[in-house]
């Protein structure tokens, strides 16, 4: 049986974050879990395969080997898919404690870790083609000061949630199982906020602009992603902070078409230069560089021009100029270039009797 793409199965794309993955998986498991949809065996089906790309999309090792070879990637890496409920209730707590409320951790102890941010920046060609460091703004939840991020206000405390007595879990029972899942009012906490902090409004965060340096490696393509650790969303109940991705957006140059770390450009040049041979100068990234045209050179004719391409983004050395020369047509001729050109034309003639 053919499997299908994990990006496809949770409707994400492939530079989709942590926390964009999670929140598909859990929109999934919502509709297809077989607790939502007894006796439905497609609904089931859709629930496993859903699980199944979670586990290996959420893991950035397995996701590498995914993203490089596809399924084959992950037949030696010690992952055998979806292997029954019990897996799926022991390696996705986090997920199932958050939107079904299973799981025996107490919400309050249960610190959470910050969304990831994503900013999209644009970037010239030839700043990715020699790196930078540029200083880009942007507004993330951050701790607020007024009550250092308790949602209280200063001189209150929280108060016992009157709903679950301070347990943070409530008990359901569904046929033969009871089931603990985590306060509606408190989240889990066992407290509630009954005199919020002004600051905050009681939320504990505060959307606060920053300014922010990216060093930009040299080499770099459309569609990478640098990771800035710890500079995105604030955590809550104490979580570490979620983390940044700045994805670049090459604008195309005038003269220089990308191939890989190869350059392509097009240089025009005169019927003489082509038939009796020239030596030319072509803009590089670094200045200009001499290329010399034999006699009899044609249009389309390629010159190449080692080194003068772009830097290798994860190793040494730089890819190559290729010169693509094109033989320009007069199209204004004096009356002693036609002379020349028709004295040309009766000698090919001759040659050719």
């Amino acid at each position: 049986m053919v499997k299908r793409d994990y990006y496809e199965i949770l409707g994400i794309s492939k530079d989709a974050t942590g926390e964009e993955i999670k929140k598909a998986y859990r929109q999934s498991a919502l509709k297809y879990h077989p607790d939502r949809t007894p006796g439905d065996k497609a609904a089931e089906d859709k629930f496993k395969e859903a699980s199944e790309a979670y586990e290996v999309l959420r893991d950035s090792q397995k996701r590498s080997l995914y993203d490089q070879f596809g399924h084959d990637g992950l037949k030696g890496s010690g992952f055998q898919g979806f292997t029954g409920f019990d897996d799926i209730f022991s390696s996705f707590g986090d997920v199932f404690e958050d939107f079904f409320g299973f799981g025996n951790r107490r919400g309050r102890d249960y610190a959470r870790r910050g969304g990831d941010l994503r900013y999209d920046l644009p970037i010239g060609f030839r700043d990715a083609a020699f790196g930078l460091e540029k200083e880009i703004e942007i507004e993330k939840h951050e701790a607020c000061k007024t009550c250092s991020g308790t949602g209280v206000k200063p001189g209150k405390s929280k108060q016992k949630c009157p709903s679950c007595g301070g347990r943070g879990q409530m008990n359901h029972t569904q046929g033969f199982f009871t089931i603990s899942s985590t306060c509606s009012r408190c989240e889990g906490q066992g407290e509630i906020i009954t005199h919020p902090c002004k600051g905050c409004k009681g939320s504990g965060l505060v959307l606060t602009p920053k300014r922010l340096k990216v060093k930009i490696p040299a080499g770099v393509e459309t569609g990478i992603r640098l990771k800035l650790i710890g500079e995105g969303e604030a955590g809550e109940r104490g979580g570490p902070p979620g983390d940044l991705y700045v994805v670049l957006h090459v604008e195309p140059d005038s003269f220089f078409e990308r191939h890989g770390n190869d350059l392509l450009c097009q240089i025009p040049i005169s019927f003489s230069q082509a038939a009796l041979g020239d030596t030319i100068e072509v803009p590089t990234l670094n200045g200009h560089e001499k290329i010399t045209l034999p006699p009899g050179t044609q249009t389309g004719q390629i010159f190449t021009i080692k080194g003068a391409g772009i830097p290798h983004l994860h190793g040494r050395g730089k890819g190559d100029e290729h010169v693509h020369v094109l033989v320009k047509t007069p199209t204004r001729l004096s009356k002693k270039q036609i002379k020349l050109f028709e004295e040309l034309a009766s000698s090919e003639e001759d040659e050719q009797k």
